[in-house]
């Protein structure tokens, strides 16, 4: 009996195998498979059909407008949907962008409508508007105000060139500049110097005076002109040598004007808590872009104001 069963199984295997030609090939790819029916009453037939019941069928997945089975190509849309179990749907879609209305176009969902998106989102999504064109205007008629008001080369700096300065003896400058501002902050008065100090200045003001200052009062507005050009001896001193001054390169400063109108003055609060530690922070920050910097502690003349100027020693700053 059991190999009358085992000769009867060998028997109908290549019967399943075999194409309906008659022939053992692989079947063309745009060839449905054939079926081929078991013979009923064995054992062999039996535990087939059980697996077959038990087993799930296995998903097809049918290339878009081709009925054959392939592959799908990598990145397709057909293949994006079978790999995240979206499905297309067609919904009226309204693109307000559009001259001709409502239009219908293709949105993908979830089945379980977790989340919708439309590949049309960024057409319609919110954008900042255009500036008006009087801000437009404003900014350009701006930036060549500043261009037109710059001395040095430097839009940071306006002013006007006053050329070349006389004086007596060997006092007077060269290439001499009347400076009314320097990195938005205002000179009063303005100072009269040559463009390597207007450089110096615009440099402090912004390491020194701009982040010293921070939001103190609205921040830094002015400063407080002492002294600038003058053809004078170093502390008007008789028979002192010629001061920086007399070379407009030297500026004196003795406060610092708030945005809310009070001033920071080295004669009152240069040892005071809080604007105190400004006028030092202020005063360390010269130190570099000026040669020379003193202030209320480097002797009596200069208790009440800073000295700036732009002399060079071999050694380096002068700094007291």
């Amino acid at each position: 009996m059991i190999r009358a069963g085992i000769l009867t199984i060998l028997m109908a295997l290549p019967s399943a195998l075999v194409a309906q030609d008659g022939s053992i090939r692989p079947l063309a790819r745009d060839a449905a498979p054939a079926i081929v029916q078991p013979q009923t009453g064995d054992v062999f037939t039996r535990r087939w059909r059980r697996a077959e019941v038990a087993a799930p069928a296995a998903p097809v997945i049918i290339a878009q407008g081709d009925p054959a089975v392939r592959p799908l190509a990598r990145g397709s849309v057909a293949a994006i949907l079978a790999g995240s179990r979206l499905r297309p749907v067609a919904r009226p879609y309204t693109r307000p962008d559009l001259a001709h209305g409502a239009q219908t176009r293709p949105l993908f969902r979830a089945e379980q409508n977790l989340f919708a998106f439309s590949p049309y989102a960024l057409a319609i999504s919110p954008r900042p508007t255009s500036r008006p064109a009087t801000i437009v205007v404003a900014a350009e008629q701006r930036r060549i105000a500043r261009l037109r008001g710059q001395v040095c080369g430097d839009p940071d700096i306006q002013g006007s060139a006053i050329g070349q300065v006389s004086g007596r003896g060997a006092c007077g400058i060269g290439q001499g500049v009347r400076v009314k501002s320097v990195a938005g902050i205002t000179l009063t008065p303005q100072a009269t110097i040559d463009c390597q100090t207007a450089k110096a200045l615009k440099t402090w003001v912004k390491r020194g005076v701009i982040p010293a200052v921070g939001d103190a009062g609205g921040g830094a507005a002015g400063l407080r002109v002492v002294s600038h050009y003058a053809c004078r001896t170093r502390n008007n001193q008789a028979g002192a040598r010629l001061s920086e001054h007399a070379f407009g390169r030297a500026i004196d400063i003795a406060g610092i004007r708030l945005r809310s109108g009070r001033e920071i003055t080295l004669l009152t609060d240069w040892n005071k808590p809080g604007d105190g530690a400004r006028l030092r922070q202020m005063w360390r920050a010269a130190c570099g872009p000026f040669g020379t910097v003193l202030g209320p502690e480097s002797n009596r003349f200069h208790r009440d104001h800073f000295h700036f100027d732009t002399a060079r020693y071999r050694s380096g700053p002068y700094c007291r």
